[in-house]
């Protein structure tokens, strides 16, 4: 058996101690040198992280085979984040990957009746088959686990490791590598040094531009533009304007989850966090996927100058952004930045009153595709409150709904979808 210090690219995995711990033993189980007790205490710490990480990620079946599936779909090396999106690579860097999945393939096919034996564990041989205790329902994202134990049952049924080889490709060109290929969304966190570092949203509301009712013209606008962007071809900075509740969020969540297949990803910043664009743009300009920056409820006071920020990275710094990125925001206000009416009178002191209201009127025009969501009438308002009732079979006459959802929308923020969604909701939770 090869030991896992000749791997080249697959080193330095997250839960690695488990790794490193586990595959000691599978080298040195047999070994008369070391103290049985000393062994035996180590396979059982390492088969309560194991445990602990299997339930936790709803692994079932051959937890030893998820887990190793787990370490290769989430190693960003040389040669997975050149297969990201694309598949497989020309060049010496696949001798060398062949390498390292030999000792993989190694691991994967490993026996552990022989150390189950030698150790006299036979009855914890449930790594083996092992039933999940929730189904998947809890977990932290059941549709990344059922592709790393759908990865890790036809890894097992491998003869070869090109073969071997060819599946882990075929996964990364398929879903990507890392926690950018498995993820939809992310927020900017700091790591303990400091830096911005991005921290995948793991569970994402499963919305679709379906969903909203309504809104026909600007969501194709948003469509088009989303579609050029993921197609390669030119495409522009959006923003989302109008009234408040009229699906400009849920459109956006709805494009990351529609086009997540064709490597779009979605990174949520807030105003405090635009310092840290650059370095998180810096992050993420070199791999295979497409970066929606998402900006949500954007708007800025007289005083705030965050927008300087946001202007220098869409256009006008010294580097230009990458292809790779666009940023999307919402705002209940066209442009964005408060005026007053003391810009435009000169009853400032500022002798250059023009240029002030230009610097301000110069973010939105930095956004080349503008989409106006705004609140329904009263027809359009009723039809989305029929639509959302017969979705969610609210079992009650059409005269009735209406009446009702006449009464809650004067004492509930009025005429919009979210208003509606909402009188949906209070239906539905006094229904048996």
């Amino acid at each position: 058996m090869k030991s896992t210090k000749e791997l080249i690219l697959y080193k330095g995995f997250e839960n690695g101690k488990l790794f490193q711990d586990f595959t000691w033993l599978m080298e040195n189980y047999e070994n008369d040198f070391y103290n049985r007790d000393d062994i035996r205490a180590l396979y059982f710490e390492c088969m309560n992280q194991l445990m602990e990480l299997s339930v936790s990620h709803g692994f079932e079946g051959n937890l030893w085979h998820c887990y190793l599936a787990f370490l290769m779909v989430n190693h960003e090396n040389a040669y997975s984040t050149a297969c990201e999106m694309k598949g497989e690579v020309e060049g010496s860097i696949n001798q060398v990957a062949l390498h390292d999945f030999t000792v993989l393939k190694e691991l994967f096919d490993f026996n552990f009746k022989g150390l189950f034996t030698e150790l006299h564990v036979e009855d914890t041989c449930f790594i083996e088959d092992f039933t999940s205790i929730n189904g998947g329902s809890k977990v932290f994202n059941q549709r990344i686990r059922d592709r790393i134990c759908a990865l890790a049952v036809h890894l097992k049924e491998t003869e070869s490791v090109e073969e071997f080889k060819s599946v882990v490709t075929e996964f990364y060109r398929d879903f990507g590598v890392g926690k950018l290929g498995l993820h939809k969304a992310f927020r900017i966190v700091h790591n303990t040094d400091g830096a911005a570092d991005l921290e995948p949203v793991t569970r994402i509301a499963h919305v679709k531009l379906d969903d909203l009712v309504g809104y026909e013209i600007a969501k194709k606008k948003l469509v088009d533009n989303t579609e050029a962007f993921v197609g390669g071809r030119e495409a522009n900075n959006c923003l989302l304007f109008g009234d408040a509740g009229t699906g400009k969020s849920t459109s956006i969540k709805a494009i990351a989850n529609t086009y997540y297949e064709d490597g779009l990803r979605l990174i949520e910043v807030y105003k405090h966090q635009f310092q840290d664009l650059h370095a998180i743009i810096s992050l993420i300009k070199n791999r295979n996927y497409k970066f929606i920056i998402y900006m949500d409820d954007l708007s800025f006071e007289e005083f705030e100058i965050e927008y300087k920020y946001l202007k220098a990275v869409i256009e006008g710094g010294l580097e230009k952004k990458p292809e790779n990125v666009l940023i999307y925001a919402t705002s209940n206000r066209r442009h964005l930045i408060r005026e007053n009416f003391s810009d435009k009178e000169e009853i400032r002191e500022d002798m250059h009153t023009s240029d002030t209201v230009q610097e301000k009127l110069s973010l939105v025009a930095r956004f080349g595709v503008s989409i106006y969501f705004g609140a329904p009438n009263k027809k359009e308002f009723q039809e989305i409150v029929k639509t959302l009732a017969k979705r969610q079979n609210v079992a009650l006459a059409e005269d009735v709904l209406l009446a009702e959802a006449n009464k809650w929308e004067l004492s509930h923020g009025g005429l919009s979808g979210r208003t509606a969604q909402q009188f949906i909701n209070y239906l539905l939770g006094k229904q048996d």
